[in-house]
């Protein structure tokens, strides 16, 4: 039998592997009073089960998953099993995102999901217009769909400006106050009032894109729908994925932390 060898310790190769997965299985205990955002940042492939249960992660993972299956009427002792299950289960991304710093965080949030969404709402606006001006004559709901991601997109594209800014220059100067441990009292304070706001509007896009998901059916092309129906419905619906995810790294993941960093900086 192998041994290995950490930390000056040495361990048989089966007993190593043993230990590992017994640490798993700790990393993350989930019982009633645990916040569904927490769930979702230990591994997000527990947001498919959420989204199976009509159970919000992102704007609404601040809240217990007690209280969120009460909310959904879905039974938590059956719940339950189905996410201790599947957080057990190895995931790299989550873990990655988790150990960024701050500052990285923001960046990665920046680069991948200011930009994604920056890169589909041209494309998203032009097949909505031509699908109105289509098949609006026998889906005149396309014509409300198109006037809510319109707005959607006015309104991110302000939302991620204040973010690119504002708030996540501020949350850098906070991690560069901490490395460099100076006198931060009198620099900050004012984080919360930012959150707040990025809050209310996360809330805002997504009661948007439920509407947008329940005019659609739930994203499904209707029978005489033709290729561009097919391909703007899967697009949008790739949107509201990408968005949800965009809001529970923010609202689950870098906003708790920037508040707790504030917190020990004006201390």
């Amino acid at each position: 039998m192998y041994n290995i060898f950490i930390k000056g310790h040495s361990y048989p190769f089966i007993n190593y592997y043993y230990l590992c997965s017994k640490q798993k299985i700790k990393a993350m205990e989930i019982t009633k009073n645990t916040t569904v955002g927490d769930i979702v940042k230990a591994n997000f492939k527990t947001a498919q089960i959420f989204d199976k249960n009509s159970i919000d992660f992102c704007c609404g993972g601040g809240i217990s998953l007690d209280e969120a299956c009460q909310k959904s009427k879905v039974n938590i002792q059956k719940l339950m099993p189905e996410l201790e299950t599947l957080v057990k289960i190895n995931d790299p991304d989550s873990k990655y995102i988790d150990g960024l710093e701050l500052n990285e965080l923001c960046d990665y949030i920046e680069k991948r999901h200011h930009t994604y969404v920056s890169e589909n709402i041209p494309f998203l606006q032009q097949k909505l217009q031509k699908l109105c001006d289509v098949h609006g004559g026998n889906h005149p709901e396309l014509f409300e769909i198109r006037e809510l991601f319109n707005g959607a997109a006015e309104n991110l594209t302000e939302h991620m400006k204040k973010e690119e800014l504002i708030l996540f220059p501020y949350i850098k100067k906070m991690v560069n106050f901490k490395a460099e441990q100076g006198d931060a009292k009198n620099e900050f304070g004012d984080v919360i009032t930012t959150i707040e706001l990025m809050h209310e509007e996360h809330e805002t896009e997504g009661e948007r894109f439920e509407k947008i998901s329940s005019l659609t059916s739930g994203y499904t092309c209707p029978a005489d729908g033709c290729g561009t129906y097919q391909v703007t419905y899967q697009t949008l619906k790739d949107f509201e994925n990408d968005l949800h995810r965009h809001i529970h790294l923010e609202n689950n993941i870098l906003f708790k932390k920037a508040l707790l960093l504030e917190s020990e900086l004006i201390k």
